[in-house]
């Protein structure tokens, strides 16, 4: 096992790992722990009582987070006709068409986030096996295969994030809601977003506790546990 640094270990040791805390006691602590040299993104991990390679209980969607997510994203839209100048004026930091796929399929990844207009998506699906296992690939499930380019791109800037169950485990959701730099309140108020959006999202055929355990961590801290009671109420 790698060994850890001392600012993780000193993060360790300032509360009982094995404890379940309230949101707001979990976000407390998190901001008292050692700052390190960048700002820490932070995220919640959502363990699930579904199992997401069944059909009838795939998760997957997005939430706008009340105060942002702190992070600059580069977007490119894949779009043709009017539509370019619509995602020019939105602020995309790239817009094409059959030029923008062949740059992609040539091995450039400089980006965030991928946006389509659905008469691009015939041509954007040979991208598959690039942007698919990054996580990349549109979807009309998450708003960014969609004719409204302008708002898909200047929602992405205000904070619209995606959660999905992993396609490893199948029940294990993550998305960020923020930067350690960021107020409590502000931390406290994303996450019950974030939070929020999931329970609705809750399949219908899920049995027992849909949240079966929840932790709130820092880019480089460890992970402290919330109790998923609380959140689900």
């Amino acid at each position: 096992m790698a060994k850890r640094g001392k600012k993780y270990t000193e993060s360790v040791e300032a509360y009982d790992r094995g404890e379940t805390q309230s949101l707001e006691d979990a976000v407390k602590l998190l901001k008292a722990m050692p700052v390190r040299g960048f700002d820490e993104t932070v995220e919640m991990n959502f363990y699930l009582g579904i199992d997401g390679r069944q059909a009838d209980q795939a998760l997957r969607g997005t939430v706008m987070l009340p105060n942002g997510t702190g992070k600059e994203v580069r977007i490119v839209v894949i779009t043709q006709g009017e539509l370019v100048a619509q995602a020019e004026e939105a602020g995309a930091d790239h817009v094409g068409g059959a030029d923008l796929i062949a740059k992609i399929e040539g091995g450039w990844l400089d980006f965030d986030l991928v946006i389509s207009s659905p008469d691009m998506m015939g041509q954007v699906g040979k991208l598959g096996r690039v942007l698919g296992p990054r996580g990349l690939m549109p979807n009309p499930k998450t708003g960014t295969v969609t004719r409204d380019v302008g708002q898909a791109v200047n929602e992405a800037r205000a904070g619209r994030v995606e959660y999905r169950a992993d396609n490893k485990s199948g029940n294990n959701a993550q998305a960020p809601i923020g930067k350690i730099s960021f107020t409590e309140e502000a931390l406290v108020e994303n996450a019950k977003a974030l939070s929020d959006a999931i329970m609705r999202a809750r399949p219908s055929s899920t049995k027992g506790n849909f949240i079966r355990k929840l932790i709130l961590s820092s880019t480089m801290g460890p992970g402290i546990r919330i109790d998923p009671a609380a959140v689900a109420a």
